[in-house]
């Protein structure tokens, strides 16, 4: 049951993700969130660490695409002058969203990862999905109303996965 939760991979940020590091690991196209993990939840744009880590993956030939529960039209506004491809109403933690983009951009399982910051929703898509996935802390310390919640039912996962895998750290 908590295997549905283990992230693959844990960094304190989406921006500590190299390439190169993605790479190694036989990874050419990144899945993303957008709140608090591409940018804050409150946000309409990235910063330059942002820019910064986009331009780097392009540099690569790694895709990045977003992969939300938010709307379409959140999500344009967000990503658009970015040029990221998206998938809104993702559905997660289901996994239609991500295997919507798999089909939709042809993509082979072994070759992606999900990147987010939530357990309950990025992670468990991501492993639902049968694709690897990296856990980051969130941008910011606060949440959306409807996010709150999912934070506090996360802390007893988290609680119970370090009890059953005491290696997961940051």
């Amino acid at each position: 049951m908590l295997n549905q939760f283990k992230p693959t991979w844990m960094f304190t940020s989406i921006f500590d993700v190299t390439p190169t590091f993605l790479l190694e690991h036989g990874i050419d196209t990144v899945f993303t969130d957008l709140d608090n993990t591409l940018m804050p939840w409150d946000k309409h744009e990235g910063d330059d660490r942002l820019n910064t880590w986009l331009t780097e993956m392009n540099h690569f030939g790694i895709k990045v695409i977003v992969v939300s529960n938010n709307s379409h039209q959140r999500i344009a506004e967000a990503v658009d002058p970015l040029n990221l491809e998206f998938i809104s109403r993702a559905l997660k933690p289901t996994g239609i969203g991500i295997r919507r983009a798999l089909k939709q951009f042809h993509l082979k399982r072994d070759k992606v990862v999900m990147i987010g910051d939530q357990l309950l929703t990025d992670v468990k898509a991501a492993n639902g999905s049968h694709i690897k996935s990296i856990l980051v802390k969130p941008l910011v310390n606060n949440d959306a109303w409807n996010t709150y919640l999912n934070r506090q039912l996360e802390r007893v996962v988290w609680y119970q996965l370090k009890q059953k895998y005491p290696d997961l750290h940051w």
